[in-house]
């Protein structure tokens, strides 16, 4: 069964939990602030150069709550969909990966997208275990399930080996490097890699690959 996008601001019915053997991924809630903060500030020097600001960037517990609120409310309304990753085992948050409606040129409004752009970010003691495989390997199936979207995108920068490593992984092709903007406003250019992956209806063998 496909998902009928209905328009720019109709929620959309995307699973509101996914589980793999290894994790649990849902949206974020306001009360894993008081989590997620230590773990930004672990994490600086590990995501500062690859992950936005307004992403990564560590903050009080009130002020994260509201951002993380705000994704919530993101995910509820189908502007973006960013699921916490949460480990099975005990429950630590361990990153996100993120599913935004996006046109050739931009992230847009759902009903003006042709395609899924998947973000991820994992702390770094857990990273070197497959997990953001698994995480991705999920919500692409997720995104093969929105009628509006032909294929999946990852974009990541040049330089961050781990993170292209993983669209390699799945089957993706890199279809451009490009220079872009770097994700804080001091950056230099950067070159920014455009992986692609042609989706399939489930039902229609779902390309996954092991």
């Amino acid at each position: 069964m496909t998902i009928d996008p209905r328009g720019a601001d109709a929620p959309v019915p995307v699973p509101t939990e996914l589980s793999t053997a290894r994790l649990r991924l849902r949206p974020w809630r306001a009360d894993d602030a008081e989590q997620l903060q230590p773990v930004l500030e672990a994490n600086q020097a590990h995501l500062g150069p690859w992950i936005p600001a307004r992403v990564a960037d560590p903050a009080t517990v009130p002020r994260l709550a509201t951002r993380l609120a705000g994704f919530a409310d993101d995910f509820a309304t189908a502007r973006a969909w960013r699921y916490a990753i949460v480990s099975r085992s005990d429950a630590r948050v361990l990153g996100e990966v993120s599913l935004f409606p996006r046109s050739a040129e931009a992230r847009v409004p759902l009903a003006s997208a042709d395609r899924a752009e998947i973000g991820y970010w994992l702390r770094a003691d857990a990273t070197r275990q497959g997990l953001a495989t698994e995480a991705v390997r999920a919500v692409l199936d997720v995104a093969a399930a929105v009628a509006t979207f032909t294929r999946a995108e990852i974009r990541c920068d040049a330089r961050n080996a781990a993170s292209s490593a993983i669209p390699r992984r799945l089957g993706f092709m890199l279809e451009a490097t490009q220079a872009a903007a770097g994700v804080r406003a001091t950056d230099e250019s950067v070159a920014l890699e455009v992986w692609v992956l042609e989706l399939e209806r489930p039902g229609e063998g779902l390309t996954s690959c092991a």
